[in-house]
């Protein structure tokens, strides 16, 4: 059963997927991504962006994968770090930068640190990027991850380390000062306020195909926020539920009753 017809839409608005088209660029997100954007740019090693869940660090992710030169970045993203140990995840970051690798860890780390050299002769950077970092299961990898921000020349690093994650990824790092340290670059990244809220759902509509029309009451606009504290995911889960019930009622306009009422049995 679809909706996008009746509120004029081209497309489902409130997809909880990273639809790079659907970036958002809130005061805050662009904050985080200059951020990234800075550490990675000006080789300063290791950068973090944490954040509550739902609030759109993958989302933030891809965005920071597009800001990036092909020309100029070699590019890894690893999305599920607790599927690896150190081994399995070096053949996976050499993979990912397109080299096939075997034989133990040792030779695993000279191959990369092969490609690095040469990467840096062909006047391009190296970026790994580590998305639910927090997820990570051994410290022994953290270790390592450590070890890679040794692969330097006297004036720069070789590879960039981006870690990603929920709040939690902050206690994890700082129990290990030698790592913690090496962070140049941090950014929590945090929920939207009510200004921020209307902003993000009129952006989403808007890029779906609303052209000038309000979907949503103020007051609609206001529960959704006091429902859910303003973050991204959550907004998203309402929003899209709001617009099928108001299309199954034939609704001209979201009004705070309806959201109300669709909101007694939301879930975060």
């Amino acid at each position: 059963m679809h909706y996008e017809e009746h509120w004029g839409l081209k497309v489902p608005p409130f997809e909880n997927v990273p639809d790079p088209k659907f970036y958002y660029p809130s005061t805050k997100h662009e904050e985080g991504l200059n951020r990234m954007l800075y550490g990675i740019e000006a080789r300063k090693g290791a950068v973090m962006l944490t954040g509550e869940i739902g609030c759109g660090k993958t989302m933030l992710s891809r965005a920071l994968v597009r800001q990036l030169p092909i020309e100029r970045y070699e590019i890894a993203l690893m999305t599920s770090p607790s599927l690896f140990d150190p081994q399995e995840f070096f053949r996976e970051l050499l993979y990912q930068f397109g080299i096939e690798a075997s034989g133990s860890k040792l030779e695993l780390v000279r191959g990369l640190n092969e490609y690095l050299l040469t990467n840096m002769n062909r006047g391009k950077d190296a970026v790994l990027i580590i998305d639910e970092a927090q997820t990570i299961k051994s410290d022994d990898l953290f270790e390592e991850l450590r070890l890679l921000l040794n692969f330097q020349l006297n004036d720069r690093f070789l590879m960039t380390l981006v870690f990603i994650g929920q709040p939690e990824l902050n206690k994890r790092i700082n129990a290990l000062p030698q790592l913690a340290q090496r962070i140049s670059v941090r950014f929590h990244l945090s929920s939207f306020d009510q200004m921020e809220t209307a902003r993000y759902i009129d952006f989403r509509l808007g890029v779906a195909g609303v052209d000038g029309r309000q979907v949503f009451s103020k007051e609609a606009i206001e529960v959704i926020f006091l429902t859910t504290g303003g973050i991204p995911r959550n907004i998203n889960k309402l929003a899209d539920l709001c617009l099928l019930n108001g299309f199954l009622e034939r609704k001209e306009q979201i009004d705070g009753d309806l959201v109300n009422r669709v909101a007694k049995d939301f879930s975060m």
